[in-house]
């Protein structure tokens, strides 16, 4: 893997746990030689991976739209930053510059750039891992609403099983090494 985006939020939240752990994935990408993709922010935990991925000696490229920088809020030290002019353009940007997704605790706009990429995957318009840093239970809720979701026949199993849930980087990137994609849910036999 060449690089991996980052979903989080653009602030640390009340947990000092949810800091420590951007932290140390920053940290664990650098060591493994994988760059970070993020967007662009230097603020919340967002501006933590990418310090520490810096520290680390490694590359991150930022995706960030024009109106935010406009508001000084682009992190000055990234290896390349990437100004678009939309959402959806950062969004679709991120996923063409990154080989798997990490989405580490954030708010509406994690969720909805989680959300997309999911949904790509279930349309079978990528094949690429996508993972939940699990900090202190964070996801638990938006899991067992996925599992609600697979009894009511929404998701399908594979795609389901497909996320890759962990609370230690190391272990999260471990299972991306060996990750086989379902295929799009027209191809999985339990879409119905």
């Amino acid at each position: 893997m060449r690089r991996i985006a980052v979903f989080c939020g653009a602030t640390t939240g009340r947990d000092p746990g949810h800091l420590a752990a951007a932290r140390h994935l920053g940290a664990v990408l650098a060591a493994r030689g994988i760059g970070a993709v993020t967007g662009g922010g230097r603020v919340g935990l967002m501006g933590a991976v990418a310090d520490a991925v810096l520290a680390g000696g490694g590359e991150v490229v930022g995706v960030i739209p024009r109106r935010l920088v406009d508001r000084e809020l682009a992190h000055p030290g990234l290896t390349e930053l990437v100004v678009v002019d939309t959402l959806a353009e950062r969004k679709a940007t991120m996923v063409d510059l990154s080989d798997g997704f990490v989405a580490l605790p954030g708010g509406i706009g994690t969720l909805d750039e989680l959300a997309e990429v999911l949904s790509w995957a279930q349309l079978g318009l990528h094949a690429k891992p996508t993972g939940l840093l699990d900090v202190g239970g964070y996801w638990r809720p938006l899991l067992a609403w996925l599992d609600a979701s697979v009894a009511e026949g929404y998701v399908t199993p594979a795609h389901r099983d497909a996320i890759v849930v962990g609370e230690d980087p190391a272990a999260l990137l471990d299972a991306f090494a060996t990750f086989r994609a379902p295929g799009d849910r027209w191809e999985t036999a339990d879409s119905r």
